[in-house]
């Protein structure tokens, strides 16, 4: 393929390198991802799901080859450009504009889903904007969804509760990452839970409670996001469902033109940019224990290092139980913290380090 290379824009979720590019033939601004071919295998995979995909709401594939780059062998990904931003880029948006993003996130989902594909990482910095239309990028966690041996992906404060306690990845778990989305469109790019720590995983994993949806938010509003949000995946609605839901129904593809993102914008790459939140909040692929409480540890081992074990402050209560059973601990350099839990219909949490330790 004939590209001129531009410059470094960003690095994706398996370590490929983004940048701009330029058709030699045609003059079209691209984007492309790069990997040693190698330790491609991540960047290939993705390639194979995105060739097959064609849908005004999700990002266009435009090629792939293996070109020589300093005597080694490199993939390339090349992806359509989409120069308006991120959703995570924009302050909040108002209820139209949030209501047409979301039918476009939900027709390019109901697209995938009929295709039995998940795409494992719905959220603001993976949905792009193009000419006022919202279109779903970065498919380097999707999967088949009759994968069984997929490893889990995702960011995990997006993940719903089956997925961070290891029992399924489906199409379910797209629609209440879609649900978190729209609570951060109306909240101005900020995740749907905090803080990003152990707790808040298991709070997702265990508590059976759901992120708050605002209150200024209009009734049809919080019904879409409640009908996302259900604890139990078998009662959240389905994509094709929530496409005839009052909030999106009257913005079906074509609409009007949604707003382009304000604020700081950046390539379609962007959503790769894994310094957005932190740690926990990064999407990821990876081999995960399926018992609940190492799944938790590894999902955020990195937020533990963070932590500063000696404040008294930032303790949160889950709930609170008086009979604490420790199952599980984190070692991070010559700390061992420790994490404990409850499972008889309460929920406590305990972190101990050195001589500092206390229930919450």
């Amino acid at each position: 393929m004939d590209l001129i290379i531009g410059h470094v824009i960003g690095h994706g979720s398996s370590g490929a390198v983004v940048s701009t590019a330029t058709s030699i033939s045609s003059g079209e601004i691209l984007a492309v991802k790069s990997a040693d071919l190698r330790r491609s295998q991540a960047l290939r995979r993705e390639e194979k799901i995105l060739s097959t995909l064609n849908h005004p709401n999700i990002i266009g594939h435009r090629g792939c080859h293996v070109s020589i780059e300093g005597r080694r062998p490199v993939f390339r990904l090349v992806m359509e450009y989409a120069p308006g931003g991120t959703l995570a880029d924009a302050s909040s948006l108002d209820e139209p504009t949030i209501a047409r993003h979301a039918r476009a996130i939900v027709d390019g989902l109901d697209y995938l889903h009929s295709r039995g594909i998940v795409h494992c990482d719905i959220k603001g910095s993976n949905v792009l904007i193009k000419d006022g239309e919202a279109k779903i990028a970065d498919f380097g966690c999707a999967k088949l969804a009759d994968d069984v041996v997929a490893v889990i992906g995702g960011t995990p404060l997006y993940m719903s509760p089956e997925v961070v306690r290891g029992e399924e990845q489906s199409f379910a778990a797209d629609v209440w990452a879609l649900g978190c989305t729209v609570i951060e469109m109306a909240t101005g790019g900020r995740p749907p839970w905090r803080p990003n720590d152990a707790s808040t995983l298991a709070k997702i994993a265990f508590s059976g409670e759901t992120p708050e949806v605002p209150e200024f938010l209009s009734g049809s509003a919080r019904d879409f996001i409640g009908r996302c949000l259900r604890v139990d995946p078998r009662e959240r609605w389905t994509a094709g469902k929530l496409a005839g839901h009052p909030f999106v129904a009257a913005f079906g593809f074509g609409f009007g033109q949604a707003k382009e993102v304000t604020g700081r914008t950046c390539s379609p790459t962007s959503v790769l940019d894994r310094g957005i939140w932190g740690s926990a909040e990064e999407g990821f692929s990876e081999d995960l224990s399926s018992e609940p409480v190492e799944r938790i540890r590894e999902l955020c081992v990195e937020s533990f290092v963070k932590e500063d074990w000696e404040c008294e402050e930032g303790w949160i209560t889950v709930r609170d139980c008086e009979n604490v059973r420790k199952i599980g601990g984190i070692k991070c350099g010559d700390e061992f913290r420790e994490w404990s839990f409850e499972f008889c219909g309460n929920f406590s949490l305990q972190r101990e380090t050195g001589e500092n330790r206390g229930v919450r």
